[in-house]
This record gives structure tokens, sequence and C-alpha cells, in this order.
């Protein structure tokens, strides 16, 4: 199978990326799509002429980035809706109150090496956030997604999935020592799997699903390790580091692809080992039997 390439690379920006693509008429969804690399993937699509909906949290902290977002781009078929990823009661009142077709899911919103903490439900709290949230967001929107013909689920990922497989026998950590770095790799793994597996069973519904990793760019996901990790000359900005997303969400080059991880949007290859510069992905993260034991694990964990 050969790897996906295209004309951009790490320095390219969601706007270049989506630059002639017209989204008119096209139905979007960004969770966190008011923070980070949010704002510019919210914004790029805005400017193609996409309805954009603004999942998140906080929909009051929102209001003014959405409507410079408006503004910028001349776009006002733009909306805040409220999403909590960690209460699946959110996520279903979510699901239940769209209408109509659903073109694009950008599952984008994300915590990292939190402190541990487990739900009421169990569960770890980036696991629960990064990837369930996630899950249960694009099962239950299926038929929104099955209603646009061509969907597309892009689900932001990191190159920390490296740091660990999803640990089957102890995904919520009742055995094995916390640590917040193995933790938040072990959700971006599943976020990857998640890809492969939705690629797979949603096919013939002409639905597709890729990951990526957007690059290190300095936002309030670094604020329990102080900042953006090493090599710091690697940084992108946030309108670099939305241009991936972008890419997966609305390139012509995509059609039809899915099951995929890329970086620096360029579909990236298998590592034998760990690497140190961002590129690779670990072949536990796109193996197919891994994909298919984490579906039946997250279908039965928000039952």
């Amino acid at each position: 199978m050969n790897l996906i390439t295209t004309p951009f690379g790490r320095n390219s920006t969601a706007m270049e990326v989506i630059e002639g693509i017209d989204l008119t008429g096209k139905r979007a969804i960004v969770t966190g799509g008011a923070s980070g690399i949010g704002i510019e993937t919210t914004r790029a699509l805005a400017k193609a002429g996409a309805d954009v909906t603004v999942a998140v949290r906080n929909t009051n902290a929102a209001e003014d980035i959405v409507r410079d977002i408006s503004s910028s781009t001349g776009n006002v078929r733009l909306k805040i809706s409220e999403l909590d990823l960690t209460d699946l009661a959110s996520v279903r009142s979510f699901c239940e109150t769209w209408y109509g077709p659903l073109d694009i899911l950008i599952n984008n919103a994300g915590i990292m090496a939190y402190p541990e903490l487990k739900l009421a439900s169990g569960h770890e709290l980036q696991f629960a956030t990064n990837h369930l949230g996630h899950f249960a967001l694009s099962v239950w929107l299926l038929d929104a997604l099955k209603q646009a013909g061509n969907a597309r689920i892009v689900s932001v990922s990191s190159s920390a999935h490296q740091r660990s497989p999803v640990i089957f026998d102890d995904v919520n950590f009742l055995f094995r020592a916390y640590d917040p770095f193995l933790a938040y790799g072990q959700s971006k793994t599943a976020n990857i799997l998640f890809s492969v597996a939705a690629s797979e069973l949603w096919k013939a519904d002409g639905i597709t699903s890729n990951a990526l990793m957007p690059g290190s760019i300095p936002s309030k996901l670094e604020q329990y390790i102080g900042g953006p990790l090493p090599p710091t000359e690697k940084s992108k900005t946030p309108e670099q580091g939305a241009a991936t997303s972008i890419l997966l969400a609305t390139s012509p080059l995509l059609e039809g692809i899915g099951g995929r991880y890329f970086v620096d949007c360029n579909e990236t290859y298998v590592a034998e080992s760990r690497t140190t510069d961002m590129t690779g992905v670990a072949p536990f993260a796109i193996d197919r039997d891994n994909a298919m034991r984490l579906w039946e694990y997250s279908l039965n964990a928000i039952k």
C-alpha cells in the first residue's frame, strides 16, 4: 500500500490547504473548536463556506471567538453547542438535537498529561475524554454521517501514541501505577485505532476516517507539562497545526481514503521503534485486531 503524499508539508497552514475548496452546503462539527488549533480549524472551514457547529463544554467562553471567526470569514452560519465529552449524557443530548446530514466530524478536543482522575463511571479521565467521548459522539451520529453520503471523520491524535498501546487488561490503571504520559499515549493510540475500525465498518456507508499528529503547538493543552515539549524549534503556529486536520477533512486527495495516520499533511511510515521527531506510526496503533477489540470494548463502555 503506497503512502498518501500531498503538495503540503509541516509549514503549510489550514488556509493554504483549503484554498480553492468550496464547502457551501456542507455541515461540520469541530469539538473544541474555540481553543487551540480548533479555532483555526473552524476558521478554515468557515472561510470555505461550511455550516460549522463548534462543540464545546463552556459555551460562554466560545462566544467571542466564534464571533471573531464569523467576522473574519464573512460566514454567519456558525453555531455554538454545549458538549462535555466526559459526560455521556451530554454527548447523547448533543446527538439527539442534531438533525440532517453531517459531512465532516472533526474530533479535535482533548486533554494532555492530566493528574490521575477517574470518573464516576470508573474510566480514567484522559481515555474517557480523548477517546470514549469522541467514540460515543461518532457512533451516535452515525445516521447523520450516513445521510451525507461521503462523510469524513478526523481524529486528532499525537506522536505520544508511541508511548503506549491500549492496555486492554488494565485500561483504567486499576493495577498499573498511573503515569500521565502513558495514559495520554494510550488515549492517542485509541484515536488511531478508532479510525482504522470506523473506516472498515462504515466503508459501505461512504464514511472514511483518518487520524493525525498536528505537531507541537503552544496552547492550554500543555498546562500540566509547563509548555511545549522539546525540540521547541519544531513547534508550529496554530494555523500550521490545523493544516493536517483540514487536509483530511476536505482535500480531494483523500477521497475514499480511510484508516490511515498523517503527520505534516502526509501519511507517515510505520515505525520500527519509538521516534524522536514526531513522525511514524506504531504498528500497534494501526493493527486491525487491536482496532476491532477496542471497538467492542468501547461499545460496552458507552452502554
